[in-house]
């Protein structure tokens, strides 16, 4: 290498998806009203299982901790975007990427492991009725939350003492909206084997164990469904999973669709897969929760007129 590429860099250019004036007025425009529908959407979850006493249940204590983490989750990439827009400029220092990445990797991996619970709760809800108050005890809703934070954390820490040790050399062109861990590593100038080992080993082990946690609560599930006599308790049961079985598909697919098959280049169906994840997923949950949810619509209204 000549002395200009071994240069250590001290921050990255974010592209994100266009040079184009016009079409980046557009994505502005769409990330700011996504992002703004994402906090007040979100927090009025919070709000109405906060303020409402008949909320006070496992299932909504969890799709609270879940709104929370969507609100940090989508606030860990949205707003420098938003920033860099307004003041004309593509940098992010090597703090800022390193903290986004860090954040990156815990909101989103306990996204994946609050789904599980979820799972889990409906499983109890469904399969063991009568015993689910002292199954689903106050206790351990709170023990399994606060596991889901604190392995998280040390999945990302791990990963970003991985990612920190590395070198970066002169090219620092990011082709993304933030810092994705993937496109970073490409970046690095040292020997990144004990980094792709670890997102192998480790990382596919935290991605796939809350996901067959949540296979075999609904393999379950279904096989108590299908037992049923009634249509009604059919309905009934599957009305009260559906709403997570569409957030799980569409977290899931998202995450299949950006990092769960072989490319050589950023594509535009990886840019496409990025937004759905970090972007419109945190939007659609309070929306797929509550427009189908007697509950959380009973306590907006209180809510709302009360105000």
């Amino acid at each position: 290498m000549d002395g200009d590429n071994q240069t250590t860099v001290t921050e990255f250019l974010l592209l994100g998806f266009s040079e184009e004036s016009e079409q980046e007025d557009v994505v502005f425009g769409m990330f700011l009203g996504m992002y703004m529908v994402t906090i007040s959407g979100n927090l009025l979850i919070i709000l109405a299982v906060s303020c409402d006493p008949h909320l006070h249940t496992p299932m909504y204590f969890f799709l609270a901790n879940l709104s929370s983490v969507d609100i940090c989750f989508s606030s860990v990439t949205v707003p420098k975007a938003l920033v860099n827009y307004m003041v004309r400029s593509k940098s992010i220092s090597y703090m800022e990427c390193m903290a986004q990445i860090y954040f990156f990797f815990a909101f989103g991996t306990t996204d994946n492991f609050l789904l599980s619970v979820m799972a889990y709760d409906r499983y109890v809800a469904i399969c063991h009725p009568l015993h689910y108050t002292l199954m689903m005890s106050p206790r351990l809703c709170v023990l399994l939350v606060v596991l889901s934070w604190v392995i998280t954390h040390l999945h990302a820490l791990l990963h970003i003492l991985l990612i920190v040790r590395l070198t970066f050399c002169s090219y620092n062109a990011v082709p993304h909206f933030y810092c994705d861990p993937y496109l970073i590593l490409k970046l690095s100038c040292s020997d990144t084997f004990i980094n792709d080992v670890t997102a192998v080993a480790e990382g596919e082990m935290i991605f796939m164990t809350p996901f067959v946690c949540i296979v075999i609560s609904y393999a379950y599930i279904c096989s108590k469904v299908l037992k049923m006599p009634s249509a009604q308790g059919i309905r009934k049961a599957m009305s009260t999973c559906g709403s997570h079985l569409t957030v799980v598909c569409l977290f899931y697919g998202a995450i299949l669709g950006v990092y769960m098959h072989p490319s050589s280049s950023y594509s535009l169906q990886d840019a496409v897969a990025s937004v759905i994840f970090t972007v419109v997923t945190p939007m659609a949950n309070p929306f797929i929760y509550s427009l189908r949810n007697c509950d959380i619509k009973g306590a907006l209204r209180k809510i709302i007129l009360r105000s």
